[in-house]
């Protein structure tokens, strides 16, 4: 090998390169260099784990939205139990779980433009008002003793309102602690959702067996008041860019475009849809499970609930103590896999404290799934159409949801819940398995987008290298 050449002081000359592979070398030193940089909210690792709970927007919403999905929770299994109790069907438990999560489906798309075009505090505000009054009304039929079946499957389709609170709220996440903080603004989000869960069922399950569904209606509508002044009290200086040119059917066109040429975006939402249509119906047979199998009552509902939530909490906490985003792509896979194998194991267990095992990775990794998909999904999307790729995540997410509840109440019908359980557990395993092979093929793509994003908006992409997010 010949030797290198040298200046006059000894020391080695690099070789010249074009001025093309100078800027992509310059470009991987730089991802390289943002990789190994600090965090914002640098110190313990508590700090860094809650470092977005720094911004006082995000201080506020935080506890508002814990005090209020402890309510939302208990009336969650409240009114699950409240339809068993009343019908004794699986088939009307995925009824009534359709009625509640198909208007996400059918407006979510209204929904994305709304967000993008309108002011999100506003939005927000908004929603969880009208998500007060329809709880009030609930509780008023039931305490009052003349709640009907029906009743029940009007007001849960009157929550569609969520198709307006869910990419509303999400995209309001950026302009409360900016993009810097996002993921772990998305990661805390997740644990209070899931800190909610694991108080809200318990509660509700004494409650339910104590004094009756009605007044954990009740609580849930007085719950909103927190969130609602929370949400008021908020300054927001800098809202993200908002969509203004187009007519709104343009501009949802333009967002499910986006969502469906960009393979990244695709994937992860195919994904997602996947396993909310097949997997996430398990908690609309829960009810079955904790009477018919386990034989726990109103009270093993709750602990069984309870069992996910506490699963699904670490999973968000794991995720809040990451710092960016290399690997996400492999976890969404994993957590896919792991959720569905799990989910096969708690179908037939028969002992009650073994399935309350099984519910905690359950938990765990449907949660790291749906956390890592929406921070993917956020740091690669434009402002402008934020709103409506959430939308369409919220279609995914929520929106599969109902089909999956119907589809499962009526197989549970005639083969029983555990093997419809079991089977959606499968199915969810395979789509795992396809999406790890895909991978590779839209790596460098999500690189890109992510680093573009992150360009724009005037901070670096942290945790992304020349190899790309997976």
């Amino acid at each position: 090998m010949a030797d290198q050449p040298q200046n006059l002081q000894g020391e080695p000359v690099l070789p010249e390169l074009p001025e093309s592979q100078s800027e992509s070398l310059r470009e991987v030193l730089e991802d390289e260099k943002q990789e190994f940089t600090p965090p914002a909210a640098s110190g313990s690792k508590l700090a860094l784990a809650v470092r977005a709970l720094r911004h006082r927007n995000f201080q506020l919403f935080f506890a508002g939205q814990l005090i209020s999905l402890i309510g939302t929770w208990m009336q969650t299994v409240a009114q699950s139990w409240l339809v068993y109790r009343m019908t004794n069907s699986a088939l009307l438990l995925g009824v009534v779980g359709f009625a509640s999560q198909i208007p996400v489906f059918i407006m979510a798309p209204v929904g994305g433009i709304v967000a993008d075009r309108r002011n999100r505090q506003r939005v927000v505000i908004g929603t969880q008002t009208a998500s007060m009054i329809l709880a009030g009304m609930l509780a008023a039929l039931t305490l009052t003793h003349v709640v009907q079946v029906w009743h029940i499957m009007v007001l849960a389709a009157a929550l569609g309102v969520n198709a307006f609170d869910i990419p509303a709220r999400q995209a309001f996440l950026i302009d409360m602690v900016g993009r810097e903080d996002l993921m772990n603004a998305i990661a805390l989000n997740s644990s209070m959702f899931n800190g909610a869960r694991i108080i809200g069922p318990a509660v509700a399950g004494i409650l339910v067996a104590s004094i009756g569904e009605g007044w954990c209606f009740f609580a849930n509508a007085v719950s909103y008041i927190a969130v609602i002044v929370g949400l008021m009290l908020m300054k927001v200086k800098n809202p993200a860019n908002l969509a203004t040119k187009g007519s709104p059917v343009e501009n949802i066109i333009e967002g499910f475009a986006y969502a469906r040429n960009t393979g990244p975006i695709r994937a992860i939402l195919l994904l997602l849809g996947l396993v909310s249509f097949v997997g996430m119906p398990y908690a609309v047979l829960m009810p079955v499970f904790a009477d018919k199998i386990l034989h726990g009552g109103a009270r093993g509902l709750g602990i069984l609930m309870c069992s996910t939530g506490v699963g699904a909490l670490l999973g968000a906490a794991s995720l809040a103590a990451r710092v960016g985003l290399r690997g996400l792509g492999r976890l969404i896979a994993m957590c896919a896999a792991g959720f569905g194998v799990s989910l096969v194991l708690f179908a037939f267990s028969k002992i009650f404290w073994l399935s309350t095992v099984l519910l905690l990775p359950v938990g765990f990794f449907m949660m790291v799934q749906m956390a890592a998909s929406n921070t993917l999904i956020q740091s690669m999307v434009p402002d402008q159409l934020r709103g409506r790729i959430l939308a369409v995540y919220s279609m995914m997410f929520m929106g599969m949801a109902p089909f999956g509840a119907l589809s499962a109440g009526a197989l549970a019908h005639h083969i029983g819940s555990p093997w419809t359980v079991a089977l959606g557990g499968i199915a969810c395993a395979v789509g795992a398995i396809f999406f790890w092979t895909k991978l590779p093929t839209f790596r460098r793509e999500a690189r890109d987008l992510v680093l573009a994003q992150g360009m724009m908006a005037g901070t670096p992409a942290q945790g992304v290298n020349s190899g790309g997010l997976s």
